[in-house]
């Protein structure tokens, strides 16, 4: 039954995050404008908007909302303007599923007591980085709307972690050092690069995962296995000349699957790395 209510629960988070990305880029472009719609802005609100098809702005209903289901019974079309509906949509849904499952099954707490609101604010934390990934994919942009609302529910679980350790000022010390490493390292080449090498959003998104991780060590995990994946995406595409050396990439995504990797199955690569490299 749980299993059954992550599912129901992904898949719900993952409209969500689609109806973000969107309204948030709309609502970017809308404020650009010398004189911006009130009504139409209005209209994009996350918390009071009704949702709408991108194309044809036709006011959906209940049967064009179900995750999944209502794209593949139109074929991918809006059921109104009959225009293309972007894959991202079922793509997004059903990643959020697999990512909400993948945190049930390997959280490394037993989810009981307190760790039931953990777990809880790990979902909306992870909600957010998913929409973030997204925008940055489509836009290369990390939106501010998105990102800064998220230290929140990570700095609760922060706190709760301070507490829960024996020595809480030595875990408000790791968080400190944990946050200058992840933050601070990107910072640095925003500042030496002017901006060129990392963008500002990969600044600040540093800083929120200094504070998801909580460790140092884990920051430099968490740049490790970014910097590898970028690695392993961008060399092949150079090689196959895809990509030009002039090209830029988003490199949001890699720190995001970066980050959900480390605070899943982090404590475990870093034991591994201490037994084998360390003894």
């Amino acid at each position: 039954m749980i299993v059954v209510a992550i599912v129901l629960l992904g898949l719900c988070f993952g409209s969500f995050i689609n109806a973000l990305v969107w309204r948030v880029h709309e609502q970017a472009k809308e404020g650009d404008k010398k004189k911006p719609s009130k009504q139409y802005l209005k209209s994009l609100s996350v918390m009071h908007g009704r949702s709408m098809c991108p194309d044809c702005k036709h006011q959906l209903h209940t049967k064009d909302l179900l995750p999944v289901v209502s794209w593949a019974s139109t074929r991918g079309r809006c059921r109104y303007c009959k225009k293309p509906i972007s894959l991202q949509y079922p793509i997004v849904e059903l990643s959020t599923v697999l990512l909400f499952l993948v945190s049930y099954l390997y959280w490394p707490s037993s989810i009981v007591g307190i760790e039931i609101i953990v777990f809880g604010l790990w979902l909306a934390v992870l909600t957010g980085l998913i929409a973030l990934a997204v925008y940055d994919l489509r836009w290369m942009l990390l939106p501010n709307k998105i990102l800064f609302p998220l230290f929140i529910p990570a700095g609760i679980i922060a706190v709760i972690r301070i507490v829960q350790h024996d020595k809480p000022s030595t875990a408000i010390l790791m968080l400190i050092f944990s946050v200058l490493v992840s933050g601070g390292i990107f910072w640095l080449l925003f500042q030496l690069s002017s901006g060129k090498w990392i963008g500002g959003g990969d600044v600040k998104l540093g800083w929120l995962i200094g504070v998801l991780v909580l460790m140092p060590a884990s920051s430099m995990l968490v740049i490790f296995i970014a910097s590898l994946l970028g690695s392993l995406v961008s060399v092949p595409l150079l090689y196959s000349k895809k990509l030009a050396r002039t090209s830029v990439i988003p490199f949001g995504p890699f720190l995001i699957i970066a980050s959900i990797i480390t605070v899943l199955f982090g404590s475990s690569i870093l034991e591994y790395y201490r037994r084998t490299f360390l003894p």
